[in-house]
């Protein structure tokens, strides 16, 4: 069983709105990463922190199950542990981030037939710059969820590195969507 976990905990400062509510080409920005697991993750869900409440009619409206992260102020990894903490049964999960709304469909495909040869974690990767989402074999699940607040994911990965795997991806993989500009740029292209 594949999951999804998608951060959604920001505050959107740098964009001046929330970013995962701006459309773009008709649909809202939570819309295009969610849709990017239909029919690839048995189960997905979305991390919200910072006013969840603003999201939350949305999520109902799409379907989409999610919980709250009271502590999304410590960062990216108590996000991850608590939705990791929904998806523990999963035999895998891919962690993604909501401000990437283009997440090829392919990628995702390849890096569980990578997993399922035996990658603990499989990354995307835009020359030479390594992206998400990241998928994450169960067997580093405990290690997961015991971070220290000071550590990161990317120790886990680094801890790993001979069982990290690199799927080659578009510029998607490396590209977030955090100010007016960077949302202009992906409309245009």
């Amino acid at each position: 069983m594949i999951g999804a976990i998608v951060l959604a905990a920001g505050e959107s400062r740098r964009m001046g709105e929330n970013k995962l509510l701006v459309e773009i080409e008709g649909r809202r920005m939570i819309e295009w990463i969610i849709s990017s697991f239909d029919d690839v993750a048995d189960e997905l869900i979305v991390v919200l922190g910072h006013r969840p409440e603003d999201v939350v009619p949305v999520l109902k409206e799409l379907g989409a199950r999610w919980v709250v992260n009271e502590n999304y102020a410590e960062g990216m990894v108590s996000s991850f542990k608590r939705g990791l903490d929904e998806l523990e049964h999963c035999d895998a999960v891919f962690l993604a981030l909501a401000d990437q709304p283009f997440v090829d469909r392919y990628f995702l495909l390849k890096a569980i037939d990578v997993w399922k040869g035996g990658a603990k974690i499989v990354s995307p990767v835009h020359e030479g710059k390594k992206g998400h989402p990241v998928l994450f074999d169960k067997s580093l699940f405990d290690e997961i969820l015991s971070l220290e607040k000071q550590e990161m994911i990317r120790d886990v990965i680094h801890r790993h590195e001979s069982e990290h795997h690199l799927v080659e991806a578009g510029e998607w993989a490396i590209m977030d969507v955090d100010t007016p500009e960077t949302l202009e740029q992906l409309t245009r292209s």
